[in-house]
């Protein structure tokens, strides 16, 4: 099976002057855990997270301070940069490996700087608990 049959081909992104509130806005909004943070040309830069929220706020220190986060940090400010990508013909299982060996939960499908779907842990269990993997 191939990654083009199992992603979703509809990918949610946060711009990347987007304030965190508006990332946590989206994310739970969307029920998604993650999600590609776009330039202004619509590429892809990188990927703001649950972890990454979590892991700014506990950073920053008192409730004055998570506040100035949630307010004035722009989204690039806290993503990682560089996400992983796979391409759609790619086999399933090189896509559960590269998940596995990054420990990440979501691929960003791409043909060439096109970011085209995803691919994330839960699509490949729900997969394997169908019979269609």
């Amino acid at each position: 099976m191939r990654v083009a049959d199992l992603m979703q081909p509809k990918v949610k992104t946060v711009g990347s002057d987007a304030t965190v509130a508006e990332a946590i806005v989206s994310l739970a909004d969307a029920h998604i855990s993650g999600m590609p943070v776009v330039d202004g040309a619509g590429k892809v830069i990188g990927i703001v997270s649950a972890t990454d929220l979590l892991t700014a706020e506990a950073e920053a220190g008192d409730p004055t301070a998570r506040q100035a986060l949630f307010d004035n940090t722009p989204v690039r400010d806290i993503m990682t940069p560089r996400p992983y990508t796979i391409r759609p013909d790619e086999d399933i299982r090189e896509a559960a490996c590269q998940m596995l060996y990054a420990d990440v939960h979501r691929l960003f499908v791409a043909e060439g700087d096109k970011v085209v779907g995803i691919i994330t842990t839960t699509d490949i269990v729900r997969a394997v608990a169908t019979g269609k993997l």
